[in-house]
């Protein structure tokens, strides 16, 4: 049996189950790389998530498939957060976040056979984090999922929310419409406009995902 064209560098459940909202289907390389927020890029955070996610790419690379990676951080008053080091640090994290707007930002590349370097983009989101009380940080971190999420917390968990015209999945780590934007230029066959899946999965609608898709995007929301 011949491998899935695409190769996902994540070991993130949440990339996993995105990912399939495209109708296509892939394999999974989790891709060990240093992430260094402290370097100089850390003062332009969005060319520091393509440069995170590119290294995340070559190290999954095969040579004969696309391979798609990703990086999400969080920028708070241009302050880079990653994955908290421990509960800890996912509480200064959470205290500091509470009741803020802040930004989300995606670096996604995507590295094709025979090519020496990926094509990166970046995805930015603005999100507001609801009040925080001890109580409800305590909650959260006893759950678990707070040392695997940048910036300590699951947007999927109603800790926070955007606006309409805002990418809700870039946010959980894959901008959703503008990856199957990306990969309907490239070529790749049987695509899915995902827009649908995640209106529905949601229970909202989102006006940033048929713009991003184009012309079937807003037919598919319709």
């Amino acid at each position: 049996m011949d491998a899935p064209p695409l190769l996902l560098a994540s070991a993130s459940p949440r990339r996993r189950r995105l990912l399939a909202w495209l109708g296509l289907s892939y394999d999974v390389a989790a891709a060990d790389t240093d992430e260094d927020l402290t370097g100089p890029l850390r003062r332009l955070p969005p060319v520091l998530a393509r440069s995170l996610a590119a290294d995340k790419a070559r190290a999954a690379a095969d040579g004969a498939r696309l391979v798609v990676a990703f990086d999400t951080i969080v920028v708070l008053d241009g302050t880079v957060l990653g994955k908290p080091a421990d509960e800890t640090d996912a509480r200064r994290m959470l205290r500091a976040l509470s009741g803020r707007t802040h930004e989300v930002i995606t670096g996604v590349a995507l590295l094709s056979p025979g090519d020496d370097a990926p094509s990166t983009f970046a995805v930015t989101t603005n999100v507001r984090m609801r009040e925080l009380d001890d109580d409800a940080i305590a909650v959260w971190l006893a759950g678990g999922e707070a040392l695997d999420c940048a910036g300590a917390y699951n947007i999927e968990r109603m800790l926070a929310s955007v606006e309409a015209d805002e990418c809700h999945q870039n946010v959980a780590g894959l901008p959703l419409c503008h990856l199957y934007a990306r990969l309907s230029r490239l070529g790749v066959p049987g695509l899915s406009i995902p827009v649908a899946a995640c209106d529905a999965a949601r229970g909202a609608r989102c006006t940033l995902g048929p713009r991003v898709c184009g012309e079937a995007g807003v037919a598919s929301s319709a």
